[in-house]
């Protein structure tokens, strides 16, 4: 795994550095050509360590704070298919989809997403990544279905088929 750390510097600043240096250093993005291999290599690796310091007290979480979600906002406007990246099983996809989706925090129930925001940043990632991947003639339907399962949708094959 990878963790990439951003400073409250970076986070101020909207500086994608820490990202873009992982992703040049791992991947060579000039050629503007994924492969197997390539993607293998980048694929559910990253981590993120968010330095932001808070007053103490604070009860927010990261995903609360406007100058981290605003960070999040550009990361991912600038690199839409991101979510590849993240370690899925550390829980980063939906830390990721909480940083860009509405939502409330529950002592019990935790994390409480706007159903119509989330059924919309679902559905525009899954349009996203299956272009992307599709440019790249990489499998799409298993990492399209398994990322929309993480936040609870099911993806219809025939559905899939048609994108």
């Amino acid at each position: 795994m990878v963790t990439i750390t951003v400073t409250p510097e970076q986070l101020s600043h909207l500086d994608l550095a820490p990202v873009q240096s992982w992703l040049e250093q791992t991947i060579d993005l000039s050629l503007n050509r994924i492969d197997e291999s390539a993607l293998a290599t980048i694929e559910k690796r990253v981590q993120f360590d968010i330095q932001f310091p808070r007053q103490e007290g604070d009860p927010r979480e990261l995903s609360e704070i406007p100058e981290v979600r605003l960070w999040f906002i550009r990361l991912d406007s600038l690199y839409p298919w991101f979510p590849l990246c993240l370690d899925w099983q550390a829980g980063e996809f939906t830390r990721y989809a909480a940083m860009l989706v509405p939502h409330e925090f529950h002592r019990v129930d935790g994390i409480q997403f706007n159903p119509e925001a989330l059924d919309l940043f679902v559905m525009g990632k899954v349009f996203v990544l299956a272009d992307w991947l599709k440019k790249y003639q990489l499998p799409a339907q298993f990492r399209l279905k398994s990322l929309a399962q993480l936040l609870g949708y099911d993806l219809d094959e025939n559905f899939l088929a048609q994108l």
